[in-house]
């Protein structure tokens, strides 16, 4: 994948400025998940993905994703900018594909892997009720 070159400095902060891990949103899902008394790891890089919350032990992971970086589909976030369009659908046609061969990896360790989008977290007590029925029981759920 070619990256373009950065021709805005205000768009190359802006840019700068995301973070890859220990996002607002994955504070919120850990959050969420120590109200359930559900235990978990941050980050977990020894397993495939590094998924961003993880119990190695009852074997399930979570990745919160950005709904514009992961492009959920029919999310109102997931939009694609109108400069660059070429690189931002393949942009997000690999990170797609990454989680997906995250995914497969996992379940062929016997993991229950699931989503958390970030749109979800308007939603909270949703979010808590299906993460506790993902983690709490053999259901598995990938949005």
């Amino acid at each position: 994948m070619s990256r373009p070159a950065p021709n805005d400095p205000r768009r190359s902060r802006l840019m700068a400025q995301v973070r890859q891990k220990d996002t607002a949103a994955e504070r919120r899902v850990a959050l969420i998940l120590r109200g359930l008394g559900i235990f978990y790891r941050k980050n977990v890089r020894s397993l495939p993905g590094s998924p961003d919350l993880a119990n190695k032990h009852k074997r399930w992971a979570i990745f919160v994703q950005g709904c514009f970086w992961h492009h959920h589909r029919g999310c109102r976030r997931a939009t694609v900018p109108k400069t660059n369009q070429a690189f931002w659908v393949e942009k997000f046609g690999v990170n797609r594909r990454r989680d997906a061969h995250a995914v497969r990896a996992l379940r062929r360790d016997g993991y229950r892997v699931a989503f958390v989008w970030e749109c979800e977290l308007d939603r909270p007590e949703a979010l808590a009720k299906r993460l506790s029925e993902i983690l709490e029981t053999r259901c598995i759920d990938v949005c």
